[in-house]
């Protein structure tokens, strides 16, 4: 266990260490703004953040695209990634606005790519708050937290991609708790960006439609997204993930019954 603890202060060269120590305030900074603009976010923005004020300035967005179309194709990008690391609502808006503005392709990929910069920003301000103390502290625990430590860290990719294509977890706390326990950046970049291509396939093709939807006032029918297809769709992919981790699970137990 003292090995666990060791490794992940080595992971996270800006943790706490007796020589150095940092103010708790100062270390708890990044997670407090984040808190505070999903709060603001929830209670002010709501209203802009609606399928009737996209509707309000669809025509204006669509003139800029036309007019200005990689300004605004990086600009869209930028503010996607900000919405997410602060975790202010409307993601699902912002997705279908990228299909609306730039169509199925390029727009799943500025949308991909605007979420996977957003979580990693959220990722990275909690990991050089507290997030690395508090991986740590699990570790130098024992018990139960300190071996669902170990085995995420055993099976990062495997883990990482089942929390995202199963949307049991909501996306913010699938940005914080791999940061928690002391998950490594490259991994959580890549299994986010994988992870949540098939949602964003999904919405971008929906918001591809979304013009002529909002033009007659109407909103986009979103049950696709409970629908059994995707449901079972997404959970199958998870299955297919999970099995590498079911696998190094039941190993030992098969190894000791020989």
């Amino acid at each position: 266990m003292k090995g666990l603890v060791s490794r992940l202060r080595g992971r996270h060269p800006w943790a706490m260490r007796q020589d150095a120590p940092r103010s708790g305030l100062i270390r708890r900074l990044p997670l407090l703004i984040i808190a505070c603009t999903a709060l603001a976010g929830a209670v002010f923005l709501r209203d802009d953040l609606s399928f009737q004020a996209l509707g309000r300035h669809a025509e204006a967005l669509t003139a800029l695209r036309d007019g200005h179309p990689v300004l605004t194709a990086a600009g869209f990008v930028l503010a996607y990634a900000v919405m997410v690391a602060l975790s202010l609502p409307g993601a699902t808006l912002a997705t279908l606005a990228g299909g609306m503005l730039f169509g199925l392709f390029p727009g799943v990929l500025f949308n991909v790519t605007g979420a996977s910069l957003g979580a990693v920003g959220v990722f990275l301000a909690a990991r050089a708050g507290i997030g690395a103390d508090v991986a740590a502290r699990l570790a130098a625990g024992g018990g139960g937290a300190a071996r669902l430590l170990e085995r995420l860290r055993r099976n990062e990719w495997s883990a990482l991609l089942v929390m995202r294509l199963l949307p049991v977890v909501p996306f913010f706390a699938a940005n914080l708790l791999p940061a928690f326990a002391g998950v490594r950046l490259w991994p959580f970049a890549a299994t986010t960006l994988l992870g949540i291509l098939p949602g964003a396939l999904i919405l971008t093709t929906l918001g591809s439609g979304l013009a002529g939807v909002l033009s007659q006032g109407g909103a986009p029918d979103l049950s696709v997204l409970t629908s059994p297809q995707v449901v079972l769709g997404l959970s199958g992919l998870a299955a297919l993930v999970a099995l590498p981790m079911v696998w190094r699970a039941l190993r030992p137990r098969r190894e000791g019954m020989e």
